[in-house]
């Protein structure tokens, strides 16, 4: 992975990343987050995967289905977020759009996704200290506003 830091304002930073293939996507910018000590920020992402896997929540069991994109795929859009959990740990949240050969897509949570050619991200540090607290009733841990 290349980055650059775009800008710098006295509490917001702007990182552009460059991917490089091969290069597991979730994992290399939750790592990115963890080392620049970023607690709170927005991203989005344009690029290509060999290889994804995106997930649908299932409220009912409180968990996510795995949909396997074993193909390559254009990333039409990916958004999210970075916060801090309950836990003090940073957590990217996130959901993708991805395009297959035929024109069809397919999309969800992004849980996975192995870099081909490239994958650029632009991520915003916000001054907001953003946590995500676990609701029970859902199963899952959301932004607590």
């Amino acid at each position: 992975m290349r980055w650059r830091l775009l800008s710098k304002e006295a509490s917001e930073e702007i990182f552009i990343l460059v991917l490089d293939p091969g290069e597991e996507a979730f994992a290399a910018i939750s790592e990115f987050a963890a080392t620049q000590k970023i607690s709170a920020a927005s991203l989005i992402a344009i690029g290509a995967f060999e290889k994804a896997v995106v997930g649908w929540y299932d409220l009912e069991k409180r968990d996510y289905r795995r949909i396997v994109v074993d193909e390559q795929s254009e990333v039409l859009s990916l958004i999210g977020d970075i916060a801090l959990g309950e836990d003090g740990k940073r957590s990217l949240h996130a959901h993708v759009v991805l395009g297959l050969s035929d024109g069809t897509t397919r999309g969800g949570h992004f849980l996975e996704g192995t870099v081909k050619p490239t994958l650029e991200v632009t991520l915003s540090e916000t001054p907001a200290h953003l946590r995500r607290k676990h609701h029970p009733d859902l199963g899952i841990a959301l932004i607590d506003v």
